[in-house]
């Protein structure tokens, strides 16, 4: 397990509510738009990152993290994990505070590099799972 509970929790609660959700398009039959609905519902602030741009749940879209004009908390990832540790690097680069690598998705190389740099991370979990158990 890459992200214990309280990494989990802090990336939740106090990492802050803006999400930028790269991988997030309209299809309504990917994973990433039903979880972005769950961000929303619990609160937070989605920003769609996908080489289409498209609005979603009724956010901008952006074509990648760089493009997007005001700071992000989170970057939540819904790439492959061939192409999530440069979209790890880009969450670096952007000045986000944590990174969310989807179920399925691991890079050990990335999660290292992210930790080095300061950044909170978590692997292979989903938050849409994890923020309806969280009892504040």
């Amino acid at each position: 397990m890459y992200g214990d509970s309280e990494t989990v929790r802090r990336i939740l609660t106090e990492s802050g509510d803006t999400w930028a959700i790269v991988g997030l398009s309209g299809n309504r039959d990917r994973a990433a738009y039903g979880v972005a609905r769950v961000l929303q519902l619990f609160g937070k602030r989605i920003v769609p990152v996908h080489p289409k741009g498209e609005t979603v749940h009724g956010e901008p879209g952006y074509r990648s993290l760089a493009d997007i004009p005001f700071p992000v908390d989170v970057v939540d990832v819904f790439v492959n994990s061939e192409l999530a540790g440069a979209v790890a690097d880009q969450a670096v680069a952007v000045g986000a505070k944590a990174v969310w690598f989807q179920l399925g998705v691991v890079d050990e190389e990335a999660y290292d590099r992210a930790l080095t740099a300061g950044l909170d991370m978590v692997m292979n979990r989903c938050p849409a799972i994890e923020i309806p158990l969280l009892d504040d």
